[in-house]
């Protein structure tokens, strides 16, 4: 799956999956290790449900996504606010 996640980053590709029951579309910006120890996708959520409405930006531990897909869709321009270098993240394997 990280594979799929990276080369989805490097061709800027949107993906849909399921997370937390929710079926979503996303655009992926970086993949790696949080600062706590999980592989994580953070990630603009275009479409689907969200847990809490208004929040768009994701960060989701790898391990918990399913039906993951690349869509098709290409986006050129980085997702609103996207910053490189993720915070979030110890160790970054691709970003935007």
């Amino acid at each position: 799956m990280i594979n799929i996640l990276i080369s989805a980053i490097n061709n800027r590709e949107e993906i849909s999956f399921t997370y937390s029951g929710l079926r979503r579309v996303a655009q992926p910006s970086a993949v790696g290790i949080s600062t706590a120890g999980h592989e994580v996708l953070r990630c603009y959520q275009t479409q689907g449900g969200h847990i809490v409405p208004g929040h768009e930006w994701d960060l989701c531990i790898v391990a918990n996504i399913q039906n993951l897909q690349i869509t098709g869709n290409i986006f050129q321009a980085n997702p609103p606010k996207y910053k490189a270098g993720d915070k979030g993240m110890s160790q970054i394997y691709a970003q935007l």
